[in-house]
């Protein structure tokens, strides 16, 4: 379950940083005979808006059903 979230995660900073890109490049004007690229980078948000959501989901039913354990952080008292 650890390495499913690490890909997890990588996968949600990948479509983060794939944003990033489309947003930097998209002040620039399209090169001659092409069309601008419109919506890439909602597209890459919303991927990571929705695997964001799955893992948190998949997270939660893996607690219910036993397959991980909360370890929490130890008290003072």
């Amino acid at each position: 379950m650890k390495i499913l979230v690490a890909i997890a995660f990588v996968a949600i900073l990948v479509s983060l940083v794939s944003a990033l890109i489309y947003m930097m490049r998209g002040g620039t004007p399209p090169a001659e005979g092409q069309a601008p690229k419109t919506g890439s980078m909602v597209k890459a948000l919303a991927f990571r808006v929705g695997f964001s959501i799955v893992l948190f989901i998949c997270v939660l039913i893996s607690w219910k059903m036993g397959w991980i354990q909360p370890t929490g952080i130890p008290t003072g008292s």
